[in-house]
């Protein structure tokens, strides 16, 4: 079985636990369907090493001008502060070709309002932060809002940033990391702490 690699675009100011739940799960063989067949690589505007906003230092594996989307399962795109500056539009261009080719993109907290700078909101159903925070760019795509902690539709995800679970349950489940009855039992027991569902993990 070939290895599908997952992109995590990373950068200077990311929010460290708006993708922890997905990149995780994705690289972790326990309780996968297939276990081994996806592996998580970071993508960054340079090869120079990025800080996030919790202090950690990532070196990225290569640069978004190197990568195609027929190279990955998936792309995704955390938060950070300096998409609420106008930066890392550079990644929400790539985000553009990616679904342009059928090839899956999950965003998160302020990595939706890069995708709306750019018009991809305009005609998918989408979540963010609030549609408040995405009105304020020049965004059309009001019509679209879902008010939910995550949104699926087609090949785009995305979520607002206190949703890193349902993110990932969103993402498990586009990529087919686990079964659907590991899939529930994972996010139960994340979503409530409740034990019962880790033994539905185990007996899945």
């Amino acid at each position: 079985m070939e290895k599908q690699i997952v992109h995590l675009f990373v950068f200077d100011t990311l929010a460290d636990w708006e993708a922890r739940f997905a990149i995780a799960g994705i690289n972790n063989p326990m309780f996968a369907m297939q276990p081994g067949r996806y592996q998580v690589k970071t993508v960054g505007l340079s090869t120079q090493p990025v800080t996030t906003i919790g202090g950690m230092r990532i070196l990225p594996d290569s640069t978004l001008d190197e990568l195609q989307p027929e190279q990955s399962a998936m792309l995704i795109l955390p938060g950070g502060e300096d998409w609420d500056k106008g930066k890392n539009l550079e990644a929400a261009h790539k985000a553009e070709a990616f679904l342009a080719a059928d090839v899956p993109v999950a965003a998160i907290c302020g990595a939706t309002s890069g995708l709306a700078r750019l018009g991809i909101l305009d005609n998918k159903k989408h979540t963010s932060n609030a549609l408040a925070y995405l009105q304020a760019l020049n965004y059309q795509g009001a019509q679209f809002y879902q008010d939910q902690p995550t949104v699926t539709d087609g090949n785009l995800i995305t979520a607002g940033s206190t949703a890193p679970i349902d993110f990932a349950y969103h993402i498990f489940k586009k990529l087919g990391v686990y079964d659907d009855e590991v899939l529930e039992g994972w996010y139960g027991l994340f979503k409530t702490g409740d034990p019962a569902y880790f033994f539905k993990l185990q007996k899945g």
